[in-house]
């Protein structure tokens, strides 16, 4: 099954476009439902700070509460199964949107920074050392339709290992690890590309 796809506009984006909320949004994507309480542990701000901005993502879709698993006094958010995209393009023009585009991009590089920064510094076996890949090339010369072509082909496979990752998890759902066909090594991975174009000189 496909995954639904949102583009972000220019006030979904001033509504992302906080570092806290980045980090919230983030906290969710990886780990899956928390509560206020939760996100407020892990992140180091008051419940009440992390009610407003979460309250602030729902507002604008990022987010919705797991209500099968909330109470009156403890409400579960999650990440709802929809593929947001941004076009950094759809803002060129728009200057009451640029800041906030600034803030968010800024605030991704640095996350992306972060996640391989954690990498190199902890104790991976070599097994995982020899799997994982910390590479770039250099020596490509692209039109902005050859880049665009190259970034599609290379989410197309991404995507194609993520819908299996999904039907396995459905497939094995009710039963244990032994009998479910899934590799008891499999473990959370992210993929981080990186593409743009150098200005020489």
């Amino acid at each position: 099954m496909t995954t639904p796809r949102r583009r972000i506009d220019a006030r979904s984006l001033r509504g992302l476009a906080h570092p806290l909320r980045m980090a919230i949004l983030e906290a969710l994507e990886l780990d899956g439902p928390l509560t206020s309480t939760g996100l407020s542990a892990r992140l180091g701000e008051s419940t009440g700070t992390i009610s407003w901005h979460l309250r602030l993502l729902a507002e604008h879709g990022y987010i919705e509460e797991e209500q099968e698993r909330g109470t009156k006094r403890e409400r579960w958010w999650r990440v709802p199964q929809v593929r947001t995209e941004l076009n950094p393009a759809d803002f060129r023009d728009d200057p009451e949107t640029s800041g906030a585009l600034k803030v968010y991009l800024t605030d991704l590089v640095e996350r992306y920074y972060d996640r391989v920064r954690r990498y190199v510094a902890e104790d991976w076996s070599g097994e995982w050392q020899h799997a994982a890949s910390l590479s770039d090339w250099r020596d490509l010369k692209l039109t902005p339709e050859q880049l665009l072509a190259l970034n599609e082909e290379l989410q197309a496979t991404i995507e194609r290992y993520t819908e299996s990752a999904l039907a396995e998890t459905g497939a094995g759902a009710g039963a244990d690890a032994a009998s479910d066909g899934k590799d008891s090594r499999a473990m959370p991975v992210i993929v981080q590309l990186q593409s743009f174009p150098r200005r020489q000189g």
